[in-house]
């Protein structure tokens, strides 16, 4: 069994950052895709950044140039590093891999207001 826990979200200023983190646990011993979603309130959720196991990168165009998600495959962690955060930005973030199957993470509340 594969379990996902994000962490590292919270309230900012805009044109603050935050890195969230998401740690898998489990019989990962590769994997095909790991990526960043985020849903608001009234919102469908949305692909943020993704990551193959191969290390291409892919980025929602709104977040190109601010958002950087990277991994570490020996502790089984990707990251996403978000920069001039902007009220828009706010959202439950969500992190996923593809191992044949999907899963997910509980969700991490990141909040971005003066």
């Amino acid at each position: 069994q594969v379990q996902l826990v994000e962490s590292g979200g919270g309230l900012v200023q805009p044109g603050g950052s935050l890195r969230l983190s998401c740690l898998a646990s489990g019989s990962i011993f590769s994997f095909y895709f790991m990526g960043w979603y985020r849903q608001a309130p009234g919102e469908e959720r949305e692909l943020v950044a993704g990551i193959t196991g191969g290390g291409g990168t892919n980025y929602r165009d709104s977040v190109k140039g601010r958002f950087t998600i990277s991994t570490d495959i020996g502790k089984k962690t990707v990251y996403l590093q978000m920069s001039s955060l902007k009220p828009e930005d706010t959202a439950v973030y969500y992190c996923y891999i593809r191992l044949g199957r999907d899963y997910w993470g509980q969700g991490t509340q990141v909040t971005v207001s003066s």
